[in-house]
């Protein structure tokens, strides 16, 4: 058996570089794609491209759409099955506008079940997590303030993070022991914070410096300000001249930070992303410092942990977070991975009445078909891309992004796409140092996808006729750097004329 499994495994290779580099590029349909016809010089352009060597042993599934008719101008192995990476957003994104709405908001609540006498509240205070991932140190500050100008200066009882809008299943079931450490892998919970305006929830931002001279402890920092997690600091500062070996992570399973190695005299910083273990508490504690910093005194035997808000308790604040529509651009832009999980488990949470990987995935389906998709042939795993057992064809992607355009949403989805070669990181996103000097820069505005050993890039283009494509070139089983190959035909598509 093991020596079939050989076998087979190396047929299948074969297959995945014909598919990659056969010289008829065969559509879907079994017919050669575009071979005469209107579009007959672009096709031949494409096909010439993924004749490309980086491709040797890969696969590539290319889909070409006329943006008005939906109709399927070029066609190469777009049937096929591949691993989207995060061109999943395309699917997260339209269902969360097309279920939650543009104008939805994430909210959090601060609860009491006690009684303020005075200027002791005799009870718990809760703070109530809905799945914001927005929420920065100085929100809680904010929090903070509040309360106290409501005339609470003390707590006698416990603080309580509630984290129940969601289920406690933190990891989507693909996530490697090695993304979980940093922000790309973060934890997901309906309380929890994000260290600044990229919003990259359940994570902290760790900085080292060299010390003053050779031979000095490696100063670190972090941002927020937490003392949620801990520091281990084996790195040292060596000679000017000596090479830089600093890394950054934490121990799995715990909140350990360990930095180790060497940074040179006057050398650059470093600075991670890290994920923390349990972001709940993390959320809760920069809440209790933000207690503290203003004042607000927890007394008695108070206790801070984890529970559900009562119900009939008293609502004291409530803080609303961006719009969706404002919410998509960091999202979409820069391809944030939690606000993916997060928006899944909120329409899970919205629609089907459970916060869970499960529902919204039902939910991404549901609206996927609505717009067009052949759902019995795409296979959802999680909602940002990061697994590698997601499988959608290339003509199912473009499919969806035809039917997203007759959507009241259409243009809050469009606007949240990186724009290619636009250096402005809140515009050109993923896309700002690509396709700059062509015919697609300012043109292309489409989302980016990377994973190991996948790539992708899947959205619009004009046509130098004016007239509006709908792309989508995924490839898999990469072992060189591909994006110059995706680049190459989505200029060939800005910068078509037809003779």
């Amino acid at each position: 058996m093991a020596k079939l499994n050989r076998w087979r495994a190396a047929g299948l290779l074969v297959l995945a570089g014909a598919l990659a580099a056969s010289p008829l590029q065969m559509g879907s349909d079994g017919k050669m794609a575009g071979a005469d016809g209107e579009y007959a010089a672009l096709t031949a352009e494409v096909n010439d491209i993924l004749q490309d060597e980086s491709l040797d042993g890969a696969l590539a599934g290319v889909s070409i759409r006329k943006a008005d008719s939906g109709e399927k101008i070029y066609d190469h192995f777009g049937d096929i099955r591949l691993k989207p990476a995060s061109t999943m957003k395309l699917f997260t994104l339209a269902a969360a506008l097309e279920t939650l709405g543009e104008e939805h908001r994430f909210s959090t609540e601060i609860h009491t079940d006690g009684e303020l006498k005075g200027k002791v509240l005799h009870g718990n205070l809760y703070l109530k997590g809905k799945g914001d991932p927005t929420l920065l140190e100085e929100d809680f500050e904010r929090f903070a303030q509040e309360l106290k100008a409501q005339g609470i200066h003390k707590v006698k009882g416990d603080l309580v993070g509630d984290d129940s809008w969601f289920d406690d299943e933190r990891l989507s079931e693909d996530m490697t022991w090695k993304n979980e450490v940093y922000y790309v892998g973060a934890q997901v919970s309906a309380l929890t914070a994000s260290p600044n305006k990229d919003y990259d929830a359940g994570s902290i931002i760790v900085e080292a410096n060299a010390g003053d001279s050779a031979g000095d402890e490696v100063r670190v920092s972090l941002s927020p300000e937490t003392d949620y997690v801990t520091i281990t600091n084996n790195a040292k500062t060596v000679a000017a001249g000596e090479p830089k070996t600093l890394s950054i992570t934490r121990d799995h399973g715990t909140n350990e930070i360990i930095v180790e190695g060497n940074i040179p005299e006057q050398g650059s910083r470093t600075r991670e992303w890290i994920a923390v273990d349990e972001p709940s508490g993390y959320a809760l504690s920069l809440f209790g410092k933000a207690l503290d910093k203003e004042g607000v005194e927890l007394i008695g035997n108070s206790q801070t942990g984890m529970g559900v808000t009562p119900e009939g308790s008293r609502m004291l604040v409530e803080h609303q977070s961006m719009t969706l529509a404002e919410l998509s651009i960091p999202f979409m832009k820069l391809s944030n991975n939690g606000h993916g999980e997060a928006l899944a488990k909120e329409m899970g949470r919205v629609v089907k009445g459970e916060g869970s990987w499960e529902a919204g995935l039902d939910v991404m389906e549901a609206t996927a078909g609505k717009l067009g998709v052949n759902n019995d042939t795409i296979h959802l795993r999680d909602a940002s891309g990061m697994s590698h057992v997601n499988l959608i064809p290339a003509n199912e992607i473009t499919q969806l992004l035809a039917g997203a355009q007759g959507e009241p949403w259409f243009d809050t989805y469009l606007e949240s796409l990186p724009v290619a070669g636009a250096s402005e990181r809140f515009v050109g996103g993923t896309l700002r140092n690509r396709m700059k000097g062509t015919a697609a820069e300012g043109n292309v505005q489409a989302k980016t996808g990377s994973l190991s050993a996948v790539s992708s890039l899947a959205g619009y283009a004009t046509t130098q006729d004016g007239e509006r494509m709908i792309f989508a070139i995924i490839l898999n089983n990469d072992l060189a750097n591909v994006t110059p190959i995706e680049n190459a035909i989505a200029e060939a598509i800005a910068g078509y004329q037809a003779e």
